[in-house]
């Protein structure tokens, strides 16, 4: 499992300006079973992701093509982590060391 975190590079209009672009790749992400929540810090100034893949390269690879890196607008930092224990409607997700 992974969480991205997004911290804003620009000002908020800028972000913005990029805001659906960014929204459309979130939302391919969904129907692809690799985002499981996702949304902005408080106060606004990045976001985050919980993310779950075969590996970090591929999280990686996700993260390069949002519209917010493209556009110079956000960097990402990834963090890795075991889920061990879950709440229940993430019990598919566990994972054991």
């Amino acid at each position: 499992m992974f969480v991205p975190e997004l911290v804003y590079t620009a000002p908020p209009e800028a972000v913005d300006a990029v805001l659906a672009e960014h929204v459309v790749g979130l939302d391919e992400q969904y129907r692809q079973g690799v985002f499981l929540a996702s949304g902005r810090t408080v106060p606004r100034d990045g976001g985050a992701i919980i993310a779950v893949a075969g590996d970090r390269a591929r999280i990686e690879e996700i993260t390069a093509q949002d519209p917010f890196v493209t556009a110079g607008v956000c960097v990402y930092r990834v963090t890795g982590f075991v889920a061990t224990k879950t709440a229940p409607a993430l019990e598919a997700y566990r994972e054991t060391l």
